[in-house]
């Protein structure tokens, strides 16, 4: 007989009814000839209870069981004694008396014990399907699937097509370094796993396929951290036709979508819009966390003239002095902790921190102070609306060092602080990117986006006077200080194109060779287009308030890129690398 339920569901109603129960042991108890055994499968547990006085056969089945045996039951169904309840899972207020038992497969000594904390990274990867069955993560699981159930009906239902996209492509100029394929039709040549369907996205709208999604897996041969992967997930969109609200009001939509169905949370809609510059100088972060206050303040203007060297020489410098205000903090604020906080700013190249504190007795107090008037000690006050008990921190550089350096100690404060709120979900997005960045080493443009990323129409002719002045039509979505997508309008006009390339010293001769396909398609009347990339792995990371990609993918990857649980990557046999034409340089073996 197949199990009539699964290990989860049985309850007060159930009771007299005859079920069989598949799963694993989770625990096994013998008190004095009664034996408890909850068994549990993906659904939760159920504790079964046996007598083996009164069944000789029961006593021989269940004498060797051990927990992780996997195990079959047939029983009936009865409530548990009142002061027996375990109100902690739902099937606590019964158990089931066997009168069958079965053995389906034993287990062998675990590596390591499923109560154990303190288990390594490494073993957990290692073991992964037993982590699977002993943490969160086929919950994680679970979800991940309803996620990717809800978008594909979401954008099935406003006239998007899935397509796939090829693997094995051509490596061109990304951002990252591409995982080469050796062809052995080929010798000599390579395909490359793509980064991401760009191109081919792009080439679908030439197609007239107008609205296109996939969720497609992507591979970056770079650095790792707690959310990148070598290979990952992203959602992908594409659509002709559009503007940049157009895009914005679908995966607002999606959105709407994914969290009424999987936090049962109504959010609203449109989502904040901040600029670049606005959220640098807000937040000192282009994908700013707003669950809390602290915002960055500009005292350029308040300390303009000060002959204080710190201000004033970053000031002369075209720089700025910014500002947060780290409210209540004064009584933590010890002489350690203002270095340590110094400590953090100079991770971002800032020259150092100056901080003014409003002690209990409302004191002022800083190494500044002897070198700062009254008028400008009380101008910095009344700017942040520092009170008693506050501490206001001030960096004063350039303006990319000084938001990004308090951008990063005001994440900090807050985390040490306890400032975020749980269970509350934050979307904005962040939009007019500059088009560039300026490699000053080089003394070239680099694009900030991919070089198919269109200029804002009124900045377009920055591109011949000031071209690192140019804004994008680019755009990112943020949950959470977590960018979870980003995307952009792009080039469909073949001079403009050309322009761009110009700019980042792209010749016609390596374009083709680069681009071909794609400028070629794009020569044969390209629609407008744009897009956007959902970061899949991300966004189920921060609705399972998982710490890490690696807690909601079945099978990740170690920081080092490799697989613990197939001891991957791995040598291959001579002879496939002689039909390959490849010979491996002498000592690279690990």
């Amino acid at each position: 007989m197949k199990r009539t339920h699964t290990c989860g569901i049985l309850t007060e109603n159930s009771i007299d009814e005859t079920v069989r129960l598949t799963g694993w042991v989770n625990s096994r108890r013998d008190l004095g000839g009664v034996i408890f055994i909850d068994i549990r499968d993906r659904e939760g547990v159920t504790q079964l209870v046996i007598n083996p006085e009164n069944n000789a056969e029961l006593d021989d089945a269940c004498r060797p069981i051990r927990e992780e045996w996997v195990i079959s039951a047939t029983g009936v169904v009865r409530p548990r004694p009142q002061d027996m309840i375990n109100h902690n899972i739902k099937t606590g207020a019964i158990e089931v008396a066997v009168t069958e038992l079965h053995v389906d497969n034993s287990c062998k000594p675990m590596p390591y014990h499923f109560n154990d904390s303190q288990v390594s990274e490494d073993l957990r990867l290692k073991y992964r399907y037993l982590e699977m069955r002993r943490t969160n993560l086929g919950h994680h699981l679970r979800l991940r699937h309803k996620i990717s159930k809800v978008l594909r009906d979401y954008f099935d239902r406003q006239g998007f097509i899935e397509v796939e996209t090829p693997i094995l492509s051509k490596s061109t100029p990304e951002g990252a370094r591409d995982y080469l394929v050796p062809s052995r039709v080929f010798p000599g040549k390579f395909f490359a796993l793509p980064q991401a369907p760009q191109q081919y996205k792009q080439i679908l709208m030439v197609g007239g396929v107008e609205r296109y999604f996939q969720i497609a897996r992507c591979f970056r041969d770079e650095d790792l951290r707690a959310d990148r992967q070598p290979e990952f997930t992203q959602v992908d969109i594409e659509m002709s036709f559009v503007e940049q609200d157009d895009l914005f009001e679908i995966v607002e939509g999606l959105f709407v979508d994914v969290m009424r169905a999987v936090k049962d949370i109504e959010i609203s809609t449109p989502f904040p819009r901040l600029t670049y510059k606005e959220a640098m100088s807000r937040f000192g972060s282009d994908k700013p966390d707003t669950r809390f206050e602290m915002h960055l303040c500009d005292l350029s203007g308040v300390l303009n003239g000060s002959e204080f060297k710190v201000f004033e020489n970053a000031l002369s410098a075209g720089g700025v002095v910014m500002a947060i205000n780290a409210r209540g903090t004064a009584e933590i604020a010890s002489r350690k902790k203002l270095d340590a906080w110094t400590d953090t700013v100079k991770l971002m190249d800032a020259h150092g921190l100056v901080w003014v504190k409003i002690d209990e007795h409302n004191e002022i107090k800083s190494p500044a102070k002897k070198f700062l008037s009254e008028s400008e000690l009380n101008a910095i006050i009344s700017a942040v609306n520092a009170q008693t008990g506050d501490v206001i921190l001030i960096v004063a550089d350039q303006f990319s060092v000084a938001t990004q350096a308090l951008g990063r100690l005001r994440l900090e404060i807050a985390h040490s602080q306890n400032l975020i709120p749980e269970n509350q979900y934050n979307f904005l997005w962040v939009h007019d990117f500059p088009l560039f960045d300026h490699d000053s080493e080089n003394d070239s443009y680099i694009p900030i986006h991919h070089p198919f990323t269109s200029p804002r129409e009124d900045d377009i002719e920055l591109l011949s006077t000031d071209p690192g002045s140019a804004r994008a039509q680019a755009y990112d979505v943020v949950l959470n200080g977590v960018e979870v997508g980003g995307g952009s309008i792009r080039i469909h006009d073949a001079a403009l194109q050309k322009r761009i390339f110009d700019l980042l010293n792209i010749s016609d001769a390596d374009a083709g060779a680069l681009f071909g396909h794609l400028l070629e398609a794009l020569s044969f009347g390209a629609p407008p287009h744009g897009g956007l990339a959902l970061g899949f792995d991300r966004l189920v990371m921060l609705l399972t308030g998982a710490s890490s990609i690696r807690d909601v993918i079945a099978f990740p990857k170690t920081t080092r890129s490799s697989c613990l649980l197939t001891d991957s990557p791995s040598c291959v046999d001579a002879a496939q690398l002689d039909e390959l034409k490849i010979d491996i340089r002498p000592g690279t073996e690990m």
